[in-house]
C-alpha cells in the first residue's frame, strides 16, 4: 500500500492531507501541474466541445434546466353549478338602446330632410335614397356685383343704376294670392348654431331671418337665403340700462361722436351680403333719441336698405323720422314671444291670426329661442287652410298701404 500522495489533485477522497503541509505549498505545487499548454488545449477544445454537445442533444438554449408539464383543459359537467366566487358580478339590465330609425328621424327632422330606407333596414350602411326639400321660389344671387362698394370694414350696399336697391333685389317675392296677410320677422339668428340651424330649416321660408353682426354670420346667412329666406342684419343699439346690458362692442349710443357711429353702422352693413335691410338689437335709448336715430336712417336709405323696429322699444321715434328721411320702415306690433312660455307665445299667434283677419296685414317679430321656433312652425303647417297667407317683411317696406309700413322712398 502506498502512501497517500500530498497533491490536492490525485489526493483520494477522505485521506487528510499531511499536517505538514502548507497553503504555499500546496499553490506551488498546483502551478506546476497546470502547465501553460494544457490550459491552452482546454480553452481551445472548449468550443468543439460545446459545439458537439450541442448537435448531438439538440438544445437551443444550451442545456438549461427545463423540464415539461401536460395540462389537460377539461370541462365542468353539466349538472354541476358554477362555483358562487367564480361567478362574474351581474350588472343591472340597462333599458333597450332606441332603435336607429328613430334616432334617424330626430337628424332629419332639424336637417330638413327626408331619408326613405328599405323595408326592414336599420344600419346605415344599408342604402338609402335621401330627398332634399325643393325651395318653389329663388332668392337673388348675393352679393350682386352693380350694388355693392368697397369701404373701410368690406363691401357696402348701395342703390345701383336706374336705382335699383338691395331691397327690391335681394327680397323674397311675395307669392300671388288674397286674403290676410302676416309677415314675422324672426330676429337674434346667428348666435346660437342650433337655433339658428332649426330657424332655417324648420320654418316656412315666407318668415324673414335678421342676423346678429357678430361672429360667422355670412355662412350662415348664406344658408338662410339657399332656403328661401330673406334676411336682415340688427344693428347694435343703446339701451337705457347700457353698459349692464350690452350690445356688443359695436354699439351705437346716443353720446357718441356722429363720425364714430358712422363707422359702426358701416361695419355692420357689410357683415351679411343679401341682406334687404337693418333691424335694431335692443336700442330702447338711442331709438327714441332722434340726434342719433336720424343718421342712422338716412343712411338706410341712401343705401337703398329698409329698416325695421322690432317692437320692443317704448316711444320709438321710428315713424317720425322714417317720414322725415324717406327710409322706408316698419314697426311690430305684436311681440311673440314677450312672454317667453308656450301657452303665452299660443295666444299671441292667435291674436296675431285675429287682428290680420281684421286689419288685412300684420308684422309681428320674436326671439331665435327653441320654444319660440316650434310654436311658429306649428302653427304655420296649416295656415293656408285657414285662410291666412304668410308673407316676408318686405313686403311691409315695398307695398305701399301695408299695416304696419311707415314710409316708402321714392
Amino acid at each position: 500500500m502506498s502512501l497517500p500522495s500530498d497533491d490536492i489533485l490525485t489526493r483520494p477522497l477522505g485521506v487528510p492531507e499531511p499536517a505538514d503541509a502548507s497553503l504555499k505549498g500546496r499553490l506551488a505545487r498546483l502551478r506546476a501541474r497546470l502547465r501553460p499548454a494544457h490550459v491552452y488545449a482546454g480553452l481551445a477544445a472548449l468550443p468543439t466541445g460545446a459545439l458537439a454537445i450541442l448537435l448531438v442533444v439538440g438544445d437551443p438554449r444550451g442545456g438549461e434546466p427545463r423540464t415539461h408539464a401536460e395540462i389537460a383543459l377539461r370541462e365542468a359537467p353539466a349538472d354541476q353549478p358554477r362555483p358562487a366566487s367564480l361567478e362574474q358580478p351581474r350588472m343591472a339590465e340597462a333599458e333597450p338602446a332606441p332603435p336607429l330609425q328613430r334616432s334617424a328621424e330626430e337628424v332629419e327632422s332639424a336637417s330638413g330632410v327626408t331619408v326613405f330606407r328599405p323595408s326592414g333596414s336599420a344600419a346605415p350602411s344599408e342604402a338609402v335614397v335621401i330627398r332634399v326639400p325643393t325651395v318653389s321660389v329663388k332668392l337673388a344671387p348675393a352679393p350682386d356685383a352693380r350694388l355693392v362698394e368697397r369701404g373701410r370694414h368690406g363691401a357696402m350696399p348701395k342703390v345701383g343704376e336706374g336705382r335699383l336697391r338691395p331691397l327690391d333685389l335681394y327680397a323674397r317675392p311675395e307669392e300671388p294670392g288674397s286674403g290676410p296677410r302676416i309677415a314675422i320677422l324672426l330676429t337674434g339668428l346667428g348666435t346660437g348654431q342650433a337655433a339658428t340651424a332649426s330657424a332655417i330649416v324648420k320654418l316656412p321660408p315666407q318668415v324673414s331671418l335678421a342676423f346678429s353682426p357678430y361672429g360667422e354670420v355670412e355662412r350662415s346667412a348664406a344658408r338662410a337665403r339657399d332656403f328661401g329666406h330673406e334676411v336682415m342684419v340688427q344693428v347694435p343699439m343703446e339701451p337705457f340700462d347700457y353698459p349692464d346690458s350690452d350690445p356688443g362692442p359695436q354699439t351705437l349710443l346716443t353720446g357718441a361722436r356722429p363720425a364714430e357711429n358712422a363707422d359702426r353702422l358701416a361695419w355692420v352693413m357689410s357683415r351679411v351680403p343679401g341682406a334687404i335691410g337693418l333691424a335694431n338689437l335692443m336700442g330702447s335709448k338711442l331709438i327714441t333719441d332722434g340726434t342719433s336715430l336720424e343718421p342712422l336712417l338716412r343712411e338706410v336709405a341712401a343705401r337703398g336698405l329698409g329698416f325695421v323696429d322690432d317692437g320692443t322699444a317704448q316711444r320709438s321715434l321710428v315713424a317720425s323720422l322714417a317720414a322725415k328721411t324717406k327710409a322706408p320702415a316698419a314697426r311690430a306690433e305684436i311681440v311673440l314671444d314677450a312672454v317667453p312660455r308656450a301657452e303665452a307665445i299660443d295666444a299671441e299667434l292667435a291674436r296675431l291670426e285675429a287682428q290680420a283677419r281684421a286689419k288685412g296685414f300684420v308684422l309681428a317679430s320674436a326671439g331665435a329661442q327653441p320654444l319660440t321656433i316650434e310654436r311658429v312652425a306649428r302653427w304655420a303647417k296649416d295656415l293656408d287652410a285657414r285662410g291666412i297667407r304668410l308673407v316676408p317683411v318686405s313686403a311691409a317696406l315695398r307695398t305701399p298701404g301695408a299695416g304696419t309700413r311707415l314710409s316708402r322712398a321714392e
